[in-house]
């Protein structure tokens, strides 16, 4: 494997980069008392990744098992305990463990510690995940046929365990 072809042709770099403080509000808040930091884009990326803080209160929550076609994503457990489902079995995941999953991977993840964790969850490349997120806020008033075609344009596929 070899470096990519350059993006970048100039002779003595940019000032570009990006910073967000730790003390900057979750961009995102649901009923549950769960958060979601969006710390990077794919419009922020030029499309290159998706990286957000996931934060999970105590309340169980998270996806159940599914896969994407176009993306791959990585969990890097922050605090807590986080249940993560590779395929075959849910496993308990502590602070520093990193999981990948690559795209048609199956997976799922859950919080059911009774106590809150919290996530860094990264998209390759970097879909639009930001209005799935979103969307989550109002599936309790989509009907069947409008919440499948969401979790088809957002390249979430369900599956049973």
């Amino acid at each position: 494997m070899s470096y990519p072809e350059p993006k970048y042709f100039g002779d003595h770099g940019e000032m570009s980069a990006q910073f967000r403080p730790a003390s900057q509000a979750a961009d995102l808040f649901y009923p549950n008392g769960g958060t979601a930091g969006y710390l990077a884009t794919g419009a922020t990326t030029n499309g290159q990744f998706g990286l957000y803080q996931w934060n999970m209160s105590a309340t169980p929550s998270g996806p159940s098992p599914h896969f994407h076609r176009t993306i791959s994503e990585s969990f890097y457990i922050l605090s807590g305990t986080i249940r993560i489902y590779n395929g075959a079995e849910w496993v308990d995941h502590e602070p520093g463990d990193f999981v990948h999953v690559p795209e048609g991977g199956v997976h799922g993840f859950r919080n059911e510690s009774g106590e809150p964790a919290s996530m860094l969850l990264m998209f390759h490349p970097g879909a639009p995940r930001e209005d799935y997120f979103e969307g989550l806020l109002t599936l309790g008033d989509m009907s069947d046929e409008e919440r499948k075609a969401f979790f088809a344009l957002h390249d979430n596929f369900w599956i049973e365990e």
